[in-house]
Parts: structure tokens; sequence; C-alpha cells
């Protein structure tokens, strides 16, 4: 009993002086961070505008240029939520779905709202005659009408 009584002792006084005897030891060596005035400097951004662009191709022939779709020329996001709501909610299967390819593709860009730096490029690309390519990974779906949509909302009258 008595030998039973030491050994409680001796577990509990090591239990409750343990956190102080490692307080009393410093951490491991980490490294340092940084802020972000520090990342500022070792990395400065140039923003570029459309006029920069712009002055940046003067005398130049005209070239190629390609655009993504999805959320870069179009935010198109609004299309991928209703997507998801109706063919998988809780999952991403919808993007495997023909069935969504074909509504997306067929129309659902309508609700696509084209952003406002992009119809400032791509009206700058057709002004400098430049011959405009719109990329994306969507499947092909019959009776798309995404080359309609986008003819339209980035008035091109050639593509």
């Amino acid at each position: 009993m008595m030998k039973k009584a030491l050994l409680s002792s001796l577990v509990l006084s090591a239990t409750l002086l343990s956190p102080f005897t490692n307080a009393s030891t410093p951490p491991p060596a980490v490294q340092a961070g940084v802020t972000s005035a520090e990342l500022m400097q070792r990395a400065a951004v140039q923003w570029v505008s459309v006029d920069s662009i712009r002055d940046s191709l003067k005398g130049m022939p005209p070239m190629a240029v390609g655009f993504d779709i999805d959320d870069t020329v179009l935010y198109s996001t609004p299309g991928f939520v209703k997507g998801k709501a109706e063919f998988s909610p809780g999952s991403n299967d919808y993007l495997n779905n023909p069935s969504f390819w074909a509504k997306m593709n067929g129309g659902w860009d309508e609700f696509s709202v084209p952003k406002r730096v992009a119809k400032e490029l791509i009206k700058m690309h057709r002004e400098r005659g430049d011959t405009i390519y719109f990329v994306t990974a969507r499947p092909y779906s019959k009776g798309e009408k995404v080359t309609e949509i986008i003819q339209k909302k980035f008035h091109i009258t050639n593509m």
C-alpha cells in the first residue's frame, strides 16, 4: 500500500510539474515570417492598365490573342451554382454531367456578366485589328450558344 501511494505521488508530482519544467526550455527555432510591407519590397507589384498595354503594342502588327471564358471574361459563376443545385447538390458531380453542360452551353451564359476590364481589353484588341480567340475547357454540347452570347456581350461581329 505504501509503494502504491509513493508511486501515485510521484506520477502526480511529475504531471503537475511538467508544464513548469517544459516552460523553462526555449521553444524550437522557427523560420521568421514576413509582413506584407516586406513582401512588397521583395517583389514589387507592377500594375498594368489597358492603356499601358495599348501603348506597349503601338507599332506592332496585328496579333492573335486568347481569352479564357469562365470567370475570366465572363462572371459565369451563377450558372455553375445553379448547375450544382439542380444536378448534384453537395458535390461537384454536375461538372461531369452532359445535361448540365447542355444547359450551361445552351443559354445559361445569358446570366453571365461580362467583366469590365475584359470588355475594355477586347475592345482595344478589336480596334487594333487583332484576331481574338476564346478558349474553354467546357465540353462541346449540341445547340451551344456560347459563341453567340460572347459575340453579343463583347460586340464582336466576326467570330
